[in-house]
């Protein structure tokens, strides 16, 4: 099953989640609760803390939850924050980060290269919590719209349509979708 975010965010062949950590859960649970899918691969934009370029395509089946404080010292979770899915499927195992909020101090923000977290996307980290509870292998496929900086919601914007058509490409390009 190919998911997706929504709103502004939607494939006609994949089925939306939400937006955030909270929609996207309570979604795909009630998607497990009453047909249960085998497989899921979410597919969706994401912000660059520096390592990838607007545009690059990265594939993961690992995602994290870790705000920003974190990378100061100023705060700690008794929680499992970094998930991985089972999937042999995707090479790449750059860590995706997944908060309600979206990054604007690049200086910062940049500083998740060195817990090889490459890339943020709200919704992964829910959707790979879920699945796991459901015993379900998942992927995900980003493409990167912006970095995380001053400028994110603005590049966001601007990248936001060509992106869509280039992750619609090369979903056709290794035959995921026809």
């Amino acid at each position: 099953m190919i998911i997706c975010a929504g709103r502004n965010e939607t494939f006609k062949f994949a089925t939306p989640m939400g937006v955030g950590l909270i929609e996207s859960a309570i979604n795909l649970t009630r998607q497990c609760l009453f047909d249960k899918p085998e497989f899921l691969l979410f597919i969706g934009t994401a912000g660059s803390y520096g390592k990838y370029k607007p545009f690059d395509i990265v594939e993961s089946t690992s995602a994290a939850n870790i705000e920003l404080s974190f990378l100061n010292s100023d705060c700690y979770t008794p929680l499992d924050n970094v998930l991985n899915s089972e999937n042999r499927l995707v090479q790449n195992q750059t860590i995706v980060n997944s908060s309600n909020y979206i990054s604007t101090n690049f200086e910062l923000s940049k500083k998740f290269n060195d817990y090889n977290i490459g890339i943020e996307n709200m919704e992964f980290y829910s959707l790979l919590s879920v699945a796991k509870e459901f015993d379900i292998n998942i992927a995900g496929i980003f493409i990167i719209t912006n970095y995380t900086n001053e400028n994110a919601h603005e590049e966001f914007l601007k990248n936001h349509s060509d992106a869509m058509e280039k992750l619609t490409q090369y979903l056709l390009d290794k035959k995921i979708i026809q």
